[in-house]
């Protein structure tokens, strides 16, 4: 990529390798718009994606906000400006999640595991195997879920202000109770879009900008073009309904956490929990990197600078799904071999036509029971459950229980503890039913799936003690 000075306005010249951009900064906001880089629509399955893909760089580095606008973020010169810098050093790819800013806005709230889609698909249209992730505020949650999923696609993580959840627990002191939170999405549902309300918004996240009229006045605009009420509404929902505690570990690519030093708790359990993250402290109080994104952009390029060469991943973070059949040998005694035989027949069938349909891994298969992998827990949950209910046509009862966690990679196979709490919590799991563990649970947020909590069990073999979830809808 070539950043130049232009001539007589304030000016720079970008070469995305498609032809030069000339970004006015100093021009007005038409102008601006008009001389911005191209945008492009990358498919993800029937979602059309809005993206850009600016420098030429060797590294790939996925911007991950909250929620946006491409057009709009060219309008603001201090963005053009981190924009710019952090295209010097990477091909700097941005885009605009699903129900926001110029990509298509389907009915549903986007679940963590669908918004992954989304960053692959855009991986997959510009070319790119393997790129950084840069999340910040949430966009950390879904960076941080792609990188324990996905490693082979994941070259490393920068994460901006991490929050692993976003409600307090006795042993999580951060973020807000329930009580705050539901109040918090009535006033988003209730005023989103409203000046003084979004500014409010702006302000808390960046304090030191509450006297910058120029500034503020355009993120409310940012804001009103990246969502409508609705759609905040359901991003901060999901955004209080998502825990990715038990991902943190299964993150095995490298990893760097900048904070505020005033967020300081919350980025330590962030770093300690992710193996071999490290973190930096960045001065001021406010949660946004706009400030001093000089600063931040400053860092992600030492980082990247400082890679080393990966070998391939042995482990990852999967879902995985065991079922089997409830009372399956009593039934073949009445049926007698041969007629048990087909009906089993007809049971592998239906299981392995689910399996396709919802993406799902056939690891092995021992007598009526299946053990299959997902890369997504909603995807297994769903999954399950047409299995469940479609057995019932064979006159069959069949149990299920998932657990994601992070499994070795052996010969193409997945193996270790991950596997072996699902198998135990399939076996907790009574006939139609499906049984999940509170992981899976707290990564469906916003799927529309519904739980009943089973209380605390001990798993054989397993150390600790499990909540455990029934699901009773989606």
């Amino acid at each position: 990529m070539v950043v130049q000075a232009g001539q007589g306005l304030d000016q720079a010249v970008i070469d995305t390798g498609s032809g030069a951009h000339r970004l006015a900064r100093s021009a007005s906001p038409i102008l601006r718009l008009m001389d911005m880089p191209e945008i492009h629509y990358a498919r993800s399955g029937d979602v059309s994606i809005a993206y850009q893909a600016i420098g030429k760089e060797a590294t790939d580095l996925v911007f991950v906000p909250f929620i946006g606008n491409l057009a709009s973020w060219w309008v603001q010169p201090g963005w053009v400006r981190f924009f710019e810098r952090c295209a010097s050093f990477s091909r700097l790819i941005l885009f605009d999640k699903r129900g926001t800013g110029l990509s298509d806005r389907p009915g549903d709230l986007p679940t963590l595991e669908v918004r992954m889609d989304d960053v692959r698909a855009v991986l997959d249209a510009v070319g790119s195997e393997s790129a950084a992730l840069f999340g910040t505020l949430e966009g950390c949650q879904m960076s941080a879920l792609f990188a324990a999923t996905h490693p082979e696609r994941t070259q490393a993580l920068v994460l901006f202000h991490p929050a692993a959840r976003t409600v307090t627990t006795p042993d999580y002191p951060w973020g807000f109770s329930v009580e705050e939170w539901h109040s918090r999405l009535r006033a988003f549902r209730a005023h989103w879009g409203e000046r003084e309300f979004l500014e409010r918004l702006a302000t808390e996240l960046n304090p030191g900008l509450a006297e910058d009229r120029e500034y503020l006045a355009w993120i409310v605009t940012h804001y009103r073009l990246a969502a409508s009420p609705s759609a905040a509404y359901a991003f901060y929902r999901m955004q209080m309904e998502t825990d990715i505690r038990h991902v943190l570990p299964a993150i095995r690519v490298p990893t760097l956490v900048l904070h505020r030093r005033s967020r300081e708790g919350e980025a330590r359990y962030v770093t300690e929990r992710i193996p071999g993250a490290r973190s930096i402290a960045l001065a001021g109080t406010g949660d946004g990197i706009y400030e001093d994104n000089a600063r931040v952009a400053d860092e992600i390029e030492s980082f990247l600078n400082g890679l080393r060469e990966e070998q391939e991943p042995d482990r990852v973070l999967a879902t995985i799904l065991f079922t089997d059949i409830v009372g399956s040998t009593e039934r073949a005694a009445a049926l007698g071999d041969r007629a048990w035989r087909e009906l089993l027949q007809r049971h592998h069938e239906l299981v392995r036509g689910n399996l396709l349909r919802f993406r799902g891994r056939e690891i092995d298969t021992a007598g009526d029971g299946f053990l299959a992998s997902f890369d997504g827990p909603a995807r297994g949950i769903r999954c399950a459950r047409a299995i469940v209910e479609e057995s019932h046509t064979l006159e069959l009862e069949v149990r299920a229980g998932l657990h994601a966690g992070e499994c070795e990679i052996l010969h193409g196979n997945v193996a270790g503890i991950a596997v072996h709490t699902g198998a135990r919590i399939a076996s907790k799991a009574g006939p139609s039913e499906v049984l999940v563990s509170g992981t899976v649970k707290d990564l469906v947020a916003g799927s529309g799936i519904g739980f009943e909590d089973r209380g605390v069990h001990e798993l054989k073999g397993v150390p600790g003690e499990w909540r455990l979830y029934s699901v009773s809808t989606g």
